[in-house]
């Protein structure tokens, strides 16, 4: 069944969207889909960082259709007074444009008159930007949901979730937590995480990090519930 939302342009539209984007990266499923963009195209300008998760998706998707489109079909979202996106958006490659370009030398036909000095100062600016872009695509982020859990009943979660924090890394920055129940009075610590992909290993950070003294005094164990490419 498909997720709604009402009133984006409302605070209180705004607060469930940020509270639906908890523990999740996309509208629905892994990748940004057609359902990000219906939900995108409704809100009028960037959530204020009041709204932590909704502010993070909401220029994650600025993003993406900057640089590289959406192409996901998605799940099927209904956002009041908007129509679904029926066509996926999508923006050719920078190594497409290159290619193209290089195949014009190699042609050396000239369809369109010469090239004024404004045009080739744009695309000058327009051969920087793809190259800035790149680069930072290269560097390469990621988002990443925890599940951390506790020895038992009787742990401290609020002090388990400051050892957790108190973990500092270059290319490591911490997000939304909240409590879960398991069972028979336990909860786990559910928390966001992003990280720089070139500096930060995920299973290094478990392992060397999290579950080892003296924060194994709270921590029993972590496992990775989502894992998704920004």
């Amino acid at each position: 069944m498909a997720v709604a939302f009402y009133n984006l342009g409302s605070a209180a539209g705004l607060k469930k969207l940020d509270e639906y984007l908890l523990s999740r990266s996309y509208i629905s499923g892994y990748q940004a889909s057609k359902d990000d963009i219906t939900v995108h195209a409704a809100i009028s300008k960037a959530p204020s960082a009041d709204y932590v998760n909704a502010s993070r998706w909401y220029n994650h998707i600025e993003a993406l259709l900057r640089i590289s489109g959406v192409a996901g079909e998605g799940a099927g979202v209904v956002v009041e007074g908007f129509a679904p996106i029926t066509e996926a958006v999508a923006t050719p490659p920078a190594g497409d444009s290159k290619a193209s370009a290089a195949d014009d030398d190699d042609d050396d036909i000239d369809l369109f008159g010469e090239e004024t000095e404004e045009e080739k100062k744009a695309a000058e600016e327009r051969a920087a930007s793809i190259k800035a872009s790149t680069k930072k695509k290269e560097s390469g982020k990621s988002s990443v949901l925890l599940d951390v859990k506790p020895w038992d009943d009787e742990t401290d979660m609020k002090k388990l979730e400051e050892a957790v924090r108190s973990v500092h890394l270059d290319g490591l920055l911490w997000g939304a937590s909240k409590l879960v129940a398991v069972g028979y009075g336990i909860k786990k610590l559910q928390i966001m995480l992003t990280i720089v992909d070139d500096l930060v290993s995920v299973d290094t950070l478990i392992e060397e990090r999290l579950t080892v003294e003296p924060i194994n005094e709270y921590v029993q164990s972590c496992d990775i519930v989502a894992f998704n490419k920004i």
